[in-house]
């Protein structure tokens, strides 16, 4: 019986959580996970005692199986058709919340990890080649620095596998398979663990990943409004900055969401390069904070500074570089239920602040100073019509300096995307663009793409 208690107790526990979160909830899921995995040592140690006896060990060695699969069968029932503000799933929450608990991540269970595949395609068709675009003011860096291919792509899909290590550990990996000059390459995106169990709301990460700088930068692609990401983080941050490294991260107790933090990178990768500082080449500290203005409107606003020493930069840069960041997200809809409907509004701008020299990649000989500010924005506005259909649109803008060997035009983009979702776990998205990347070019763009999600589907970040 109290297994079965346990069951339905992890059941109930899991079930939110193929909705989104907002920052009003993110302490309250916080504690939910915190007394999932108190149940989850619960059943361990049971299982222990009771193994012992033979004629119970065949019962008890089905238990997990038994667990897990209920606890995926309402997951995936959720997700089909999710618990709406107040239903029973969230009142469950909202009696969790008064309990004490301690920052991690979800997904997976004590036995076995959560599984998850995102298979992202496309076909592109851009009026400039790919191959040689160039934006003025703007050396091309990074893996996501500019346009994808043209045609048929498989893009870059995702395996992660998630479960918690043990009563104080999370754990997570995940790799990245993509498809370059027409060979495939896996890589490791983010393989890192994370600490469940410190007091007062800290939470310690080693291993490789994301960075919490500015807004987009933690999410994964699969999560954007848009098919790629904003210019500004094409050309301060090559799409995307992720590093090994350490994360020391605090939320405070107060109503009011607010996170604070410092990470130490090794410095290999863009808008890095070098692993100077023996290998302790950037430094990173943000703060974010968030709520709710009324029953219709959620908010959350960030500042955040990365501090870095590059040698040998894939954009010819060496020398010391600050990246400044401010990001801003306002939500609303009809109570708060952001899966029927609403309005995003979202921004973020970059201040690319640095000192050292530039050698052209293609003269490496040619040296020349660098030392000056550049900028870059983006403002995207998304309406979701309701839970199948959204459109959106989004103009970005870099600002150059004519002081720089570089060059000092401003390049700046217009995208509008329509999405049509059949559920939580399949999407098709068609994006038009208009970018001017350099004076008299002009790159229209046609996008048609297409996402899938199979296996565990964990909440997506506010």
């Amino acid at each position: 019986m109290r297994h079965s208690l346990l069951v339905l107790a992890l059941t109930a526990s899991l079930a939110p959580a193929a909705q989104a979160t907002t920052p009003n909830d993110h302490r309250r899921i916080v504690t939910l996970e915190a007394q999932v995995k108190a149940l989850q040592a619960e059943l361990l140690a049971m299982k222990a005692q009771l193994v012992a006896v033979p004629q119970q060990a065949a019962t008890i060695a089905q238990l997990p199986a038994a667990s897990s699969a209920s606890v995926e069968a309402e997951v995936d029932a959720l997700a089909a058709d999710p618990a709406t503000p107040g239903s029973a799933a969230n009142t469950g929450v909202d009696a969790l919340a008064a309990a004490p608990g301690s920052s991690g991540g979800g997904g997976g269970n004590a036995f076995n990890p959560a599984i998850s595949i995102i298979l992202n395609g496309s076909y592109a068709h851009h009026s400039l080649d790919p191959a040689s675009y160039a934006r003025a003011g703007f050396p091309r860096a990074g893996e996501g620095g500019g346009p994808g291919p043209n045609g048929f792509s498989l893009g870059e899909s995702e395996i992660s596998f998630a479960a918690n290590i043990d009563d104080k550990f999370y754990g997570q990996l995940t790799a990245a398979i993509g498809s370059e000059d027409g060979q495939d390459h896996l890589g490791i995106e983010e393989a890192y663990i994370e600490t469940t169990a410190l007091p007062n709301g800290v939470s310690l990460r080693l291993g490789r990943f994301y960075s919490a700088i500015g807004y987009l930068n933690s999410h994964h692609l699969h999560t954007d409004n848009f098919f790629d990401r904003p210019l500004p983080y094409q050309a301060f941050l090559g799409g995307q900055y992720g590093d090994d490294g350490v994360q020391l991260r605090w939320i405070a107790p107060t109503t009011t969401f607010l996170e604070v933090g410092a990470e130490a990178f090794r410095g290999q990768n863009y808008p890095s390069g070098g692993a100077q500082n023996g290998g302790l080449g950037t430094r990173s500290v943000f703060a974010h904070v968030g709520g709710s203005a009324g029953s219709d409107n959620e908010w959350l606003a960030g500042v955040s500074a990365l501090k870095t020493r590059v040698a040998g930069g894939t954009d010819g840069f060496s020398g010391d570089a600050n990246l400044y960041l401010l990001d801003a997200t306002w939500k609303w809809a009809p109570q708060g239920n952001f899966k029927d409907g609403g309005v995003t509004l979202r921004g973020e701008v970059m201040w690319d602040r640095r000192n050292g020299v530039y050698a052209e990649p293609a003269d490496p000989a040619t040296v020349l100073a660098w030392d000056g500010q550049r900028r870059g924005a983006y403002l995207e506005a998304v309406y979701r019509f309701n839970r199948t259909w959204d459109a959106g649109y989004r103009y970005d803008r870099l600002w150059g300096n004519a002081a720089l060997p570089v060059g000092g035009f401003d390049p700046f983009r217009h995208s509008a995307e329509l999405t049509w979702r059949n559920s939580e776990f399949s999407l098709f998205r068609l994006q038009l663009s208009r970018d001017t990347p350099a004076p008299g070019a002009t790159d229209n763009a046609f996008i048609l793409q297409y996402q899938t999600s199979l296996g565990a589907h964990g909440a997506h970040k506010f």
